[in-house]
């Protein structure tokens, strides 16, 4: 596609990694004093502009879902993808002025749908054998829409840095990462921030600091791309390096996008230093401040206030849903005083784009990859004796997740040393998908996909007995406690609020009772293998995901055990090459109850 004329706010964008920013930075912070003097008496003494924030996009560009080879459909309604996006975008535009309206995401971009994977994997954009490979659809659909700036997100690396840096390439965009640092030079690895300018006619121009910050947990869950290459330190220690900064350039308006969620919380327990979820602790911590994008736990906030504890100043944060459900409106006022703007209100909003039409270029730009992937989805790889559901998957043992232990089982096995393949052997996977179904008939790609929905890579890691039951117990949090004779409802039984369905991993290899009339840590009942107590010094090969051996979820012991199988090949591949290599899935070669739910070990279901 040719490449847009800039207009008059195209950001001066400055990089410590290029080290030009100190150079720039000096020319933008004369140019404000010099237009302060140059400004006329009638010059506008109040401005307006807004700054729309989209996050945890995850590669939907169209209304559909390519797991159920389908327009998209939920309980409530919504509709997904940056296509219906882009109209609103559009109709913001025109109705405020295109210099008076910057666009930014907060991050995961480029995973989390099969036309993500396509474009890492199949038909990857890094190219092959000495040929270029295709425009990232994103790339495509949000040069178009006319991006300013995107922060990073976790999943932008799960495909490993090649794949990222060619992402970052096609964008016309910054992709933004303060806390991502080049782990030998400790210098930024992205662009920390950027800075955009609003015209004002006849007065000095608003000059907007984009700070963008990415989630420190990318250093466990994606080890395997990042270990010694990049180090993320928390969102609250470098934004108090940067805002600073950036008002020293002489910014009016300090934005921040952070890949981060609002409440303080992390999932990893301890293994980090630094806070998953910070942005409201970087708003109440870090002065200077005026607005902050937020994404990363998949919730819509319209408006959330904080206020900043050394300046007393109101710091607003909206977090828009995610994958194109919302689109969020920050409006900031303005009034020039003695030269200089001051924001004198800052408010937010979300907008649904349930409704809209889709933007007739997005729809031109891509139709033709969009189709592309979806005759890949519909491929049939084998078939399937009967139909799999995993409907009950987070209360029963049902045969569906056997299926996904089955082929962890088998290729760790076939992945072991010598030394290790005495070793009994145990699986762990999490329920990802409770609407995941694999029919009778002709499996495809896209069946498979809906089951395994995360692009994980598999590892098998050694724990003790005593270590696994301490897995098992953690595992267990996941319901809440029933006393006996209270009769259980499945709709409240799981912590799925806080404690989700990819958190929660069952295991094959191992029989076992989870007793949820008992508090948590211990419910673990009766665990045996091959029929006999599992014993505390007894040492088991546990196929595990890499998210999960990283850290991921906070489980206990599996980040810091001995490693004794790893791949890079991704699970969900794996079970398409079970099932292609067999030719039939049949539930009577790998279906076990070996777990269940008890009540003082009185069997639920």
């Amino acid at each position: 596609m040719p490449v847009p004329p800039m207009n008059r706010r195209e950001f001066v964008q400055k990089s410590a990694v290029t080290g030009a920013a100190v150079a720039v930075a000096g020319a933008v912070g004369a140019g404000s004093a010099e237009a302060a003097e140059r400004a006329p008496e009638h010059a506008p003494r109040t401005w307006s502009f807004s700054i729309l924030g989209t996050t945890d996009l995850h590669s939907h560009v169209f209304d559909w879902d390519y797991y159920t080879d389908a327009a998209y459909k939920d309980s409530k309604g919504n509709s997904v993808g940056v296509a219906r996006v882009a109209t609103l975008v559009k109709q913001q535009r025109e109705a405020k002025g295109e210099d008076r309206v910057l666009l930014v995401d907060a991050g995961d971009i480029i995973q989390g749908t099969s036309l993500a994977y396509y474009y890492a994997r199949v038909d990857p954009i890094t190219g092959t054998d000495g040929h270029q490979g295709p425009q990232h659809p994103m790339a495509v659909a949000m040069n178009h829409m006319r991006y300013d700036a995107a922060a990073l997100g976790n999943h932008e690396f799960n495909y490993g840095i090649d794949v990222l840096r060619k992402f970052e390439q096609q964008c016309r965009f910054p992709l933004l990462g303060a806390n991502a640092l080049d782990a030998k030079t400790l210098r930024p690895a992205f662009h920390p921030y950027t800075v955009k300018r609003i015209c004002v006619p006849g007065a000095p121009d608003i000059k907007v600091g984009i700070l963008g910050l990415t989630n420190p947990g990318i250093a466990l869950w994606d080890k395997d791309n990042v270990s010694g290459r990049m180090v993320f330190p928390g969102l609250v220690e470098q934004a108090k390096k940067y805002v600073p900064r950036l008002r020293a350039l002489g910014c009016d308006v300090v934005f921040l996008t952070d890949h981060s969620g609002l409440d303080g919380s992390s999932s990893y327990g301890d293994e980090l230093p630094y806070v998953e979820n910070a942005s409201n602790l970087v708003a109440e911590q870090v002065p200077g401040i005026d607005a902050i994008l937020v994404g990363h736990t998949h919730v819509e906030v319209s408006s959330y206030t904080v206020t900043n504890k050394e300046t007393g100043k109101d710091v607003v944060l909206s977090e828009p849903y995610c994958w194109g459900m919302r689109l969020t409106v920050f409006d900031f006022e303005l009034e020039l005083v003695h030269g200089q703007w001051k924001v004198t209100k800052t408010t937010a909003q979300t907008l649904d784009p349930k409704g809209v039409a889709e933007d007739a270029e997005v729809t031109k730009l891509l139709q033709a990859d969009h189709e592309l992937v979806v005759k890949y989805v519909n491929t049939p790889v084998g078939t399937c004796t009967q139909d799999l559901s995993a409907a009950e998957s987070c209360w029963k043992d049902v045969p569906i997740m056997d299926f996904i232990h089955e082929v962890q089982t088998q290729t760790v096995k076939a992945g072991l040393s010598t030394a290790d393949a005495a070793l009994p052997l145990v699986s762990v996977a999490a329920p990802f998908s409770r609407t995941a179904d694999i029919p009778a008939g002709d499996v495809t790609i896209r069946d498979i996909a809906g089951l395994y929905i995360y692009d994980n890579t598999l590892y098998g890691k050694k724990l003790t007995g005593a270590q696994l039951k301490d897995y098992l117990e953690y595992a267990a949090k996941y319901y809440h406690q029933v006393p006996s004779g209270t009769k259980v409802d499945t709709g409240t039984l799981t912590n799925a609020n806080s404690f989700w369905d990819y958190m929660y991993d069952t295991a094959a290899g191992v029989s076992y009772e989870i007793d949820i009339a008992q508090a948590e840590g211990s419910r673990v009942k009766n665990l045996t293998y091959g029929g006999t107590a599992v014993t505390d010094d007894q040492v088991f090969v546990v196929a595990v995901n890499n998210y999960r051996a990283n850290g991921g979820s906070g489980y206990p012991h599996i980040a810091a055990a001995d490693i004794a199988y790893s791949s890079t090949n991704e699970i969900r591949q794996l079970m398409i090459d079970y099932v292609t290599g067999k030719g039939t899935l049949d539930p009577a070669d790998f279906a076990a109850a070996n777990w269940k739910l008890t009540q003082d070990g009185t069997p639920v279901f």
